[in-house]
């Protein structure tokens, strides 16, 4: 059973009880990016000399490194696209083959033999080629003008959008061809494709959102009375065995008729 307006607070949250909500206020028509295909491009690249590979990258050798004793990890993954490339497929309106360039940055922290703590700055380049992207071109033409900005400027539709998810997967310490040591790091990453286009569309709303309820501070606990309110740890590990017997009834029928 629905509510009514009365009783309903708009506000954003999950809807645990599909059906519950009243009707909506309003048909509203907003500008959004709206993405029109997207590809997933994988890759684990390690460090080889010469032109990149689809499973090796030249940029992922350190400079001479002084002391090493361990790798850390790695952390602050940043990408940054260069540029893009768009060809139109013949035959096949709308779509592109898409030429991207693109630099993925980061940090691999490590341990000196006196046990401090040292970064070290990676940046790779990359070029990826997507062979077939539904990437339609957008019909208007727009201009639009920005405040404080007086004058009128053409805006670009359609987006090619980059996500990505990275890791250190491993690394070597090793010499390079003029004995110095080096890191030599595995890099794994997952890099979604994305083509947008800024359209008009029509949502149902139920009004402005509402002003949020104010910041609330952490009490000051007492750390004893936190402690004496947790349970007591397990003392020993959980069991990590495998079962004596097979779960299949088959097995334990075939096994109980070859006991006659």
């Amino acid at each position: 059973m629905g509510i009514s307006h009365e009783e309903f607070i708009p506000r954003p949250g999950i809807v645990n009880k599909p059906g519950r909500l009243p009707d909506p206020c309003e048909l509203v028509c907003i500008e959004v990016p709206k993405i029109f295909d997207q590809c997933l491009i994988k890759r684990c690249l390690v460090y080889a000399e010469g032109p990149d590979t689809n499973s090796s990258d030249e940029e992922l050798r350190s400079n001479p490194l002084n002391n090493i004793r361990r790798f850390i990890g790695c952390r602050d993954f940043n990408i940054t696209l260069l540029d893009v490339d768009k060809i139109p497929i013949r035959d096949r309106p709308g779509y592109k083959r898409v030429i991207i360039n693109f630099r993925i940055s980061f940090y691999a922290d490590y341990q000196d033999n006196l046990g401090n703590t040292q970064s070290e700055f990676y940046e790779i380049n990359r070029t990826e080629i997507i062979s077939r992207l539904y990437c339609p071109d957008s019909l208007a033409q727009v201009s639009a003008s920005f405040v404080p900005v007086k004058h009128a400027s053409d805006l670009d539709q359609c987006i090619i959008k980059l996500e990505l998810v990275a890791e250190c997967l491993d690394d070597l310490i090793t010499q390079d061809c003029n004995n110095n040591t080096v890191l030599d790091i595995t890099l794994g990453f997952h890099l979604v494709v994305k083509c947008e286009l800024v359209v008009q569309l029509l949502i149902p709303t139920y009004d402005y959102c509402p002003i949020p309820k104010p910041c609330e501070d952490d009490p000051i606990e007492d750390p004893c009375e936190r402690f004496n309110r947790l349970p007591v740890p397990q003392f020993y590990p959980d069991n990590n065995l495998e079962p004596l017997f097979p779960d299949d009834d088959d097995d334990e029928d075939n096994l109980d008729s070859n006991d006659f």
